[in-house]
């Protein structure tokens, strides 16, 4: 529902007509408290006249508005609340409505007024046949603007995600003091897992732990290590499950270097164990993950 803007403002009791012709249903209309006071007669009055002619007035020329409609007419188009405090519900009557309205008061005024109607209807629907294309072009061109802005923030997003991607390297060494460069990069391949982790390690403590705990959610976790170079308590296990679910240990006494496999799919051999990372001089290197399997069957 929504107000129409004319140029046909002149009516001689302060009442503008542009100001009290409405679209509501999709069709444009006026309402009968307005029309009364344009007439100069009684709502109640206008209303027994057509309610004796009714056969003039098919629904397409006079209806009732819903209470939905009337809160939204009161709410959105009557800027001076005029409506405010109608008693029940309005008729409002179409442009044929009026037109035959005026033929059933028979006065010289009701003449008069309806002319002026008659004329704002008319500007109207010139002001509507001259702005409705160009504002029609206008919609378009704000949708497409709208679409061709949604591109480009896609394509941005995929720029900048692939320039966030860094590359892990292949190989590399670690000196000793690197601690941030060490733990970062094992941290790295640790929050790629999708899905599983599995740490190959004879030395591991509580400090293995939270580095562990910075992989995704739902990744689970198993930790493979010997029995003399485990610090690791059931009750750390059971707290780190309490908060990062699922991590399972397994003594295992056939490794002598340390392996991290992510979700089955890529095979890392390192030089230090993580919780010494940053100690000592170490190397690491990503291996051909066709070793995978082999390495798990030795579990």
């Amino acid at each position: 529902m929504e107000q129409q803007n004319t140029n046909i403002v002149t009516i001689d009791n302060n009442l503008v007509i542009r100001d009290c012709i409405f679209t509501i249903r999709g069709l444009q209309v006026m309402v009968d408290w307005d029309l009364a006071i344009l007439y100069g007669v009684e709502t109640r009055v206008m209303n027994q006249a057509v309610k004796r002619n009714e056969e003039r007035f098919p629904k397409r020329f006079r209806f009732k508005l819903l209470p939905s409609e009337m809160d939204e007419l009161i709410t959105n188009c009557d800027k001076s609340r005029r409506f405010k405090h109608y008693p029940g519900l309005p008729y409002v009557f179409t442009e044929q409505g009026i037109a035959m309205l005026a033929s059933v008061l028979r006065s010289a005024t009701a003449i008069s007024v309806s002319v002026k109607i008659m004329d704002a209807f008319v500007e109207m629907r010139r002001m509507l046949s001259v702005w409705g294309p160009l504002n029609q072009r206008l919609d378009e061109i704000q949708k497409k603007q709208i679409l061709d802005q949604a591109k480009n923030e896609e394509r941005f997003d995929q720029i900048f995600n692939e320039l966030g991607k860094q590359e892990m390297p292949l190989q590399g060494v670690f000196y000793d003091g690197q601690l941030w460069d060490a733990c970062s990069l094992v941290e790295k391949l640790i929050t790629k897992a999708k899905a599983t982790i599995l740490l190959i390690d004879n030395w591991v403590d509580t400090g293995t732990l939270d580095i562990l705990a910075k992989k995704p959610s739902g990744v689970s976790v198993e930790i493979v290590t010997s029995k003399r170079g485990n610090t690791i308590a059931a009750s750390d296990i059971a707290k780190f499950n309490a908060q990062y679910p699922t991590l399972s240990l397994r003594l295992n006494e056939h490794f002598h270097d340390r392996f991290l496999i992510i979700d089955d799919k890529e095979l890392y051999l390192i030089g230090a164990s993580l919780k010494d990372l940053g100690k000592k001089c170490f190397g690491f290197t990503k291996m051909d993950n066709g070793e995978i399997m082999g390495i798990k069957a030795r579990i």
